[in-house]
């Protein structure tokens, strides 16, 4: 059984408003059972809707349509869906009681412009709006080759929509299509490329069971892969997300650090306070980014006590204490200076460990022995220093943020030894 959904907004084409709707009501579905196979945005128009509305019947068994059914002109998805299905506005009494009641709960009486929302296509079922003015509209049309087609509208107004998608259509379409359990589970892996990972990991891609597919959703720093599993017994198919992600912790466990909704900085600090332990970073090339991320996590005061953003080099001897001839000698961009500006931060704030950065971000300030990208990172752990060298990219923000997750997963993997 296939879904698509349909947007109607001028404004979600010129991009004065974020089509979030798609994205909320894909969610949704997907976690009833139902797969969505297409969605589109299309102009309040009403040759562009008819279109729509007649391309989306030929892919799909179930069309859910949102935006364009309020009182002002521009609203013409209603007249243009009588069109489509042939029939007439009609008048429900039901649905104007609804509005009488809403206005009057607000202190108003219905206006002659709001009446007209009392006015639906003769052979839909309305749905009820707890929030609003404007009734949803349940559509069936029958298939040449047998069979339904459903046709849902609903407001485009995004709590409008989503009370009734949650109260009504998603509880109908689940009466109507016996739909699967789908189960998803998310690896999160870091510092590793995706397709350094994808060949290591092909043989046990090759082997998964065809109910369960694989994606891989990578970002600066990050690669997700995200197991998608679908099947009628519930508990079976928990069973084999789970041990085809265990076998793949076997493969490539030292990139793994979470999974599904874990962040590197939430699990920094779930490990810190499971060993009363503190933190500080000195950061150069970060610019505060790993401070910015540790401070996100309500309850980081607790384990984290502060930053030096010692982006210049008289800040790095001035504050941290980094030896002039280091910096003359080696460069800011060293081994030699990140270590000292680590070990300098962990005894000024008195911390149990320390993070230090140092890189050139770009897009300028590269040369031959040292260009744009390189970066080193220093930890600081109750019982060692240690200070790595890596070469990142070209692309000033990207460097920004994987410096700053490959800092954080090199201090979990010290803290976890």
């Amino acid at each position: 059984m296939k879904i698509e959904i349909i947007n109607i907004g001028d404004e979600l084409l010129i991009g004065q408003v974020v089509n979030t709707n798609a994205s909320w009501m894909a969610e949704q579905l997907n976690l009833s059972g139902f797969r969505v196979y297409q969605y589109s945005v299309i102009s309040d128009s009403r040759e562009h809707i008819l279109q729509g509305l007649a391309e989306a019947e030929k892919r799909a068994e179930v069309i859910l349509i949102s935006g364009g059914i309020g009182p002002t002109r521009d609203d013409i998805t209603k007249h243009t869906l009588c069109e489509y299905f042939n029939t007439r506005m009609v008048f429900n009494q039901e649905a104007y009681q609804d509005l009488e009641g809403l206005f009057a709960r607000r202190g108003y009486k219905v206006t002659e412009l709001n009446r007209q929302q009392a006015e639906l296509p003769e052979n839909c079922t309305g749905i009820p709006n707890k929030l609003g003015t404007a009734r949803g509209m349940w559509f069936e049309k029958e298939r040449p080759e047998g069979g339904k087609t459903i046709f849902v509208s609903m407001p485009g107004v995004p709590f409008e929509m989503k009370t009734m998608m949650t109260d009504f259509i998603i509880p109908k379409l689940k009466q109507i299509f016996r739909t699967p359990f789908i189960h998803h589970k998310t690896v999160l892996t870091q510092g590793v490329g995706e397709s350094f990972l994808a060949a290591i990991i092909e043989p046990w891609e090759d082997r998964l069971p065809a109910n369960i597919k694989l994606a891989y959703l990578p970002q600066p720093g990050i690669v997700r892969l995200r197991l998608s599993g679908e099947g009628f017994d519930e508990q079976i198919l928990h069973q084999q997300v789970e041990a085809a992600v265990e076998k793949l912790q076997g493969l490539i466990g030292e990139y793994i650090f979470g999974f599904d909704n874990d962040s590197l900085e939430m699990i920094i600090g779930r490990l810190l306070s499971e060993k009363n332990a503190t933190l500080a970073t000195a950061e150069s090339c970060t610019g505060g980014a790993i401070a910015q991320m540790l401070t996100s996590v309500t309850g980081s005061s607790a384990y984290f006590k502060g930053s030096v953003v010692a982006y210049a080099n008289d800040i790095k001897k001035n504050i941290l204490g980094v030896g002039s001839d280091s910096l003359e000698k080696y460069g800011a961009v060293s081994k030699e200076v990140v270590t000292e500006m680590v070990i300098a931060l962990k005894a000024k704030f008195n911390v149990d460990y320390a993070i230090a950065t140092s890189g050139i971000a770009g897009p300028d300030g590269g040369s031959a022995e040292k260009p744009v990208g390189t970066t080193w990172i220093a930890i600081a752990t109750p019982d060692e220093v240690v200070a790595t060298q890596y070469l990142f990219g070209d692309s000033r923000d990207r460097n920004i943020r994987r410096t700053a997750l490959q800092a954080l997963n090199l201090l979990r993997k010290k803290i976890i030894l």
